[in-house]
């Protein structure tokens, strides 16, 4: 091929697998008398969250200073039926740590600013750090029935995290790699030319989503797992 020939080329290779799929993008350049295709190569995983970070919010209140005393005395109980209930749901002492009971005082006024009312709280919660991530949601459910009884619980969303991204790494950046010379490979062959070493490598980072999700990645258990490696080969007559 002339050394002279600059032939500009763009490749959109899809691929699907087990795993995954690839897309792949190729540029085609003859430069100095070296003719390269640089190929984006992507790979994809679904995994499951194996860790779940949760936090139960309990309120106590009333109307009088006077009350304080028996809303903690109150709102220790609620406390140990929120625990009794995390454990009967599966999870250990360890996995669940109650947090400290804030104080809080409301002033109702009128429209002179006379003061009208109060109103004392109490508020506390408890965190829930665990690997049993499928329960999570079941001890959620149960919260209702704390709930049925007068307890003032606030239930917010889980976050769900994976941690095992290090051991998918190789074989994605394997499946990524091999992705990418398929498409310099169908490119080449279209091209009349061969492709040869990796000249040089780039690798994106590795990006977790919630499935179905644009930016989330904590709020579901299902994730994606991607990564895009670019890839210049070297190609011959």
């Amino acid at each position: 091929m002339p050394q002279s020939l600059v032939l500009p080329a763009l490749l959109l290779s899809l691929g699907f697998g087990a795993a995954g799929y690839f897309v792949s993008q190729t540029m085609f350049n003859a430069t100095v008398g070296i003719n390269t295709a640089e190929v984006k190569g992507l790979a994809e995983r679904r995994v499951s969250a194996d860790r779940a970070y949760w936090t139960v919010f309990y309120t106590v209140s009333g109307n009088s200073r006077d009350a304080i005393a028996e809303l903690y005395e109150q709102s220790k109980k609620d406390q140990a039926r929120i625990v009794t209930l995390l454990k009967d749901s599966g999870f250990d002492s360890q996995e669940i740590r109650p947090g400290v009971v804030n104080y809080n005082r409301l002033e109702f006024r009128n429209n002179n600013q006379e003061l009208v009312d109060e109103k004392f709280e109490l508020n506390g919660s408890i965190e829930v750090e665990t690997d049993k991530v499928q329960l999570v949601a079941q001890a959620r459910a149960k919260l209702n029935e704390l709930i049925a009884l007068g307890i003032d619980i606030q239930n917010p969303q889980p976050a769900y995290h994976f941690t095992g991204l290090n051991s998918i790494k190789p074989e994605m950046l394997k499946e990524a790699t091999t992705n990418a010379r398929l498409a310099a490979n169908e490119f080449a062959a279209n091209a009349g030319v061969e492709v040869g070493g990796i000249r040089s490598a780039r690798q994106g980072g590795f990006v977790i989503r919630d499935v179905g999700e644009s930016y989330s990645d904590t709020g579901k258990i299902e994730k994606d797992v991607r990564v895009v490696t670019t890839i210049s080969f070297y190609l011959t007559d």
